[in-house]
């Protein structure tokens, strides 16, 4: 990669991504208990002293038995399985061309393991289109090899999204040393590569699904090159053993030495052979991934191993890409997309940048101009992944539900209540949102569709649909595979915010006829709602499989507002099982780390039976204060505070199901 493209990364600049945490009135002896998301060196570590708020830690000498932050850092949602519906407009295609993308969430140190009190993150939604995801980050002066935070592993298995971790052996011009790039690939007696295990060993505990390994260090030989292709070789081998992938990306040669060459041809062609896929540097032109595809052919891999890069880290929707060189419109995908920092729809925006704004350049970016998939605008400069990639679901079971939580706020909702009016950030809190955002069949003026984050039934945001509607408006909102029984119901949760709506669940048993097409949908009317008002409605007359879930809206002409606040299919209830053990294991001031037993069964073997946990403190008037949410079973609290006469906090802990029911509380206090 063109070293201007790591300026922000690897000067520092991108602290300023996370924000800092709140910090209570104790003294400056207060001990860090917040956890972090981890990072290593292969071995040996730099000469001198760490920087403030860097660890500098050998990934040879690290076990998961000593990991004392594992607790917050292990990712619990199992990777979910996808279906590919039939595609919502007639330009994207399965099977063919998919996307990669490397983001940086934040810095490479001081990167909190499970959220932040802040609202302004990149909480990526646009997941249907996403096949892997790279947690890109390292710098020379605190870490090369980065583990994913378990909240974005959390978010992108709900959505059947692998997501890699990052070795990053950066230039000689922006601190890289040769000795970590040895050290990587040193052999033991036995002639095997230890730090392969290791990595393998670090995927497994922290419960993410491979490497992307990126050897970009100059001054290497051909000896170099053959260690680092015999490490990769033995990396992919224990990998695939244990159901973990790993990418090369087109930096070094099999001769030791970095040269880009935008390409797969025959200097990285035996790394392509050794890896699950390769990330194609940006110096591709349309011949060279016309020749990369046709050789990965030759080599009888898929062409769509190859992830032909799109830097849009500075330019975004902005940024000139010959779109026709990987995804022509007339003629088969050539290779797939590798994006380079999306985040851009984040980044860019000022300072005081809402969740509302990010969430519309984030749209822009993945959808198009159109903000409608099922109207693809194919003249636009910015090709959007919703014309060439068909989207994928993971919604094929019972029970179902959503609350249409993005996994960030401004507040936090209970029942349409605020329990906590802190900003906050949690990936692992998101739901499993709509994938085709945003399908509006309507003969008249297309209304504006959102998440919003002025008011919610639960967690950080509800869904808004505001406009004129001159005529019935159906929006799609689920891909699903939910099967029909006798028994079984949806539940909406919904609300009329202004003007004359009337709202009507649709339900389609069938696929379109045709790829843009809308499905045959059953109607069924719902209560008007002036205030949040629930309706259960049994699919009488149905059976099958429910394959499509909209809502359709009437209104009289004049301008509504209409907002739903929870969708839920079932059959029966069942309450999750209340979270035994919970304890402060350590704290200092307000500054506390809790502990349970996790009641989740089996990690990421199945479907869990609870969803997340919830910590909310009880007051010394009894009512009830939201403190976090994780799938983990340990949290940490910063910057907690006596109330007024309180000598002691208390504290509970509930298990959510997922229809968002809740388990009685296990409790614990806090003496100040």
């Amino acid at each position: 990669m063109n070293l201007s493209r790591r300026t922000v990364l690897l000067a520092g600049a991108a602290a300023a991504l996370t924000p800092v945490l709140p910090v209570s009135g104790a003294s400056a002896a207060t001990r860090d208990l917040q956890p972090y998301a981890s990072y290593w060196y292969p071995d040996s570590l730099p000469s001198g002293t760490p920087g403030a708020g860097i660890t500098w830690r050998s990934l040879k000498t690290w076990s998961a038995a000593t990991d004392t932050e594992l607790a917050f850092n292990a990712a619990c949602v199992p990777l979910a399985a996808r279906f590919t519906p039939t595609p919502a407009n007639t330009t994207a295609r399965s099977g063919q061309a998919r996307i990669q993308s490397l983001v940086s969430f934040g810095p490479t140190a001081s990167n909190p393991s499970q959220g932040a009190p802040t609202a302004d993150y990149y909480a990526l939604t646009h997941w249907a289109y996403l096949d892997e995801l790279v947690f890109w980050g390292g710098s020379a002066g605190e870490g090369l090899i980065l583990a994913p935070n378990a909240p974005i592993v959390d978010a992108a298995h709900r959505h059947g999204v692998r997501v890699l971790g990052n070795i990053f052996l950066p230039p000689v011009a922006y601190g890289g040393q040769l000795q970590w790039t040895r050290d990587l690939v040193q052999k033991d007696v036995a002639g095997h590569y230890p730090l392969a295990a290791q990595l393998v060993a670090v995927a497994q505990a922290y419960g993410f699904d491979g490497w992307f390994v990126n050897a970009e260090t100059g001054g290497g030989n051909s000896a170099l090159g053959a260690d680092m292709l015999g490490f990769v070789k033995e990396l992919k081998a224990l990998s695939a053993a244990k159901g973990l992938r790993v990418t090369w990306y087109d930096a070094m040669t099999v001769n030791g030495t970095v040269s880009w060459q935008g390409a797969l041809d025959s200097q990285n062609q035996a790394f392509f052979q050794a890896a699950d896929s390769m990330f194609v540097d940006f110096r591709w032109s349309k011949s060279s991934l016309a020749s990369s595809g046709t050789l990965a052919g030759q080599l009888e891999r898929s062409r769509y191993e190859l992830w032909a890069g799109v830097d849009v880290e500075s330019g975004g929707t902005n940024t000139f890409v010959n779109w026709d060189a990987i995804v022509p419109t007339t003629a088969a995908h050539v290779t797939s997309i590798g994006f380079y920092r999306p985040e851009w729809t984040r980044n860019h925006l000022p300072a005081n940048r809402t969740p509302g704004d990010f969430h519309t350049a984030d749209d822009l970016f993945w959808t198009g101009a159109s903000l409608d998939p099922s109207r693809p605008d194919t003249s636009a400069s910015w090709r959007a992944p919703a014309v060439s990639v068909a989207d994928r679901s993971t919604v094929t079971a019972l029970p179902f539900a959503t609350v249409f939580n993005t996994g960030h706020g401004l507040k936090w909702y209970d029942d349409g209540e605020v329990t906590s009016a802190t900003p906050w950030n949690h990936l692992g809190l998101q739901d499993r949102l709509p994938s085709r955002r945003w399908v509006v069949h309507t003969s008249g003026t297309r209304p504006s569709v959102a998440f919003d984050f002025a008011d919610a039934w639960r967690g950080g945001s509800s869904l808004l649909v505001s406009g004129a509607l001159d005529a019935p408006a159906t929006l799609d909102l689920y891909a699903t595979r939910l099967p029909i029984g006798p028994a079984t119901v949806v539940e909406l949760t919904h609300r009329v915010d202004a003007g004359d709506v009337r709202a009507e669940l649709a339900v389609a048993t069938e696929e379109p006829s045709a790829p843009g097409q809308e499905p045959p949908y059953t109607y069924f009317p719902l209560a008007g709602a002036d205030g949040w008002q629930t309706t259960t409605v049994p699919l009488t007359g149905l059976s099958g499989t429910v394959r499509r879930l909209a809502v359709r809206l009437t209104g009289s002409g004049g301008e509504v507002r209409w907002r739903l606040g929870r969708l839920a299919v079932r059959d029966t209830v069942t309450a999750p099982a209340a979270p035994v053990g919970l304890r402060v294991i350590d704290a200092d001031r307000g500054n506390l780390r809790f502990a349970w037993q996790t009641v989740l069964g089996a990690r990421r073997a199945a479907a869990p039976v609870v969803r997340h946990y919830e910590l909310h403190r009880v007051l010394p008037d009894g009512t009830r204060r939201f403190v976090g949410g994780t799938c983990q079973s340990a949290y940490y609290a910063g910057g907690l505070t006596a109330e007024q006469g309180e000598s002691v906090a208390r504290f509970e802990l509930r298990a959510v199901g997922a229809l968002y029911n809740v388990s009685t509380p296990a409790t614990t206090t806090y003496r100040w």
